[in-house]
């Protein structure tokens, strides 16, 4: 149950890429004329960039942590949890969170190889470059940081209801194994101790003269 210290980092990363879409969504409109289009280009694009790097921040967390739950949660989770109970919808909304997983990994791997590629060839270029860079990584991260808005809740839910589970079952194991290594060990209560061994039978006396 070692995933299960991932937990909290989780739930903020989830909570915070929601926090970003919604702030943006509460003000997105103001940029746009009745049809939709952006009136304030500039203003829009800002806000875009705003969320985009709030949310791509939170979804390295996943990226950090989140392998080590999903595989705690597939590894604690029985055929019926996938059917019918507390966490069976959260389960399949997990179907496709290995997708993104992945291909949000393979963005950051890229983003790690283009600043290397930099600072090896062009020393000094990161401090021009690196501002568009970050914009350009964290436009494409937003498809699967929006993802994760859904699949990291459903994640969190799941690991948790599978956490406190192994915790309410834990009790009644130690005290099964208790009662039987009770059972099972010499000299418990209710078992008579063995008789000592009767003493020796004295010799008997060596023969004498008779005095007659």
């Amino acid at each position: 149950m070692e995933w299960r210290r991932h937990l909290p980092a989780l739930a903020s990363a989830a909570a915070g890429i929601n926090q970003a879409s919604d702030a943006w969504d509460a003000v997105s409109d103001s940029f746009c004329d009745e049809d939709g289009w952006p009136m304030d280009e500039k203003g829009y694009a800002d806000g875009q960039v705003k969320r985009d790097a709030e949310a791509w921040k939170h979804a390295e967390v996943f990226l950090d942590h989140g392998p080590e739950v999903l595989a705690g949660v597939r590894a604690a989770a029985d055929g019926p949890d996938y059917v019918e109970g507390p966490i069976s919808e959260d389960l399949r909304r997990l179907r496709g969170i290995d997708t993104t997983l992945v291909r949000a990994g393979q963005l950051r791997h890229e983003w790690d190889q283009i600043m290397a590629l930099m600072d090896a060839s062009l020393p000094g270029s990161r401090t021009l470059y690196q501002e568009r860079a970050e914009e350009h990584r964290n436009s494409e991260g937003w498809h699967y940081a929006d993802e994760l808005s859904h699949q990291g809740p459903a994640l969190v839910r799941a690991a948790e209801y599978l956490a406190n589970r192994v915790d309410a079952e834990q009790p009644s194991r130690t005290e099964r194994t208790r009662v039987a290594l009770a059972r099972s060990t010499p000299g418990a209560r209710g078992v008579l101790p063995a008789s000592p061994p009767a003493p020796p039978a004295p010799n008997p006396p060596a023969p004498g003269r008779s005095r007659s």
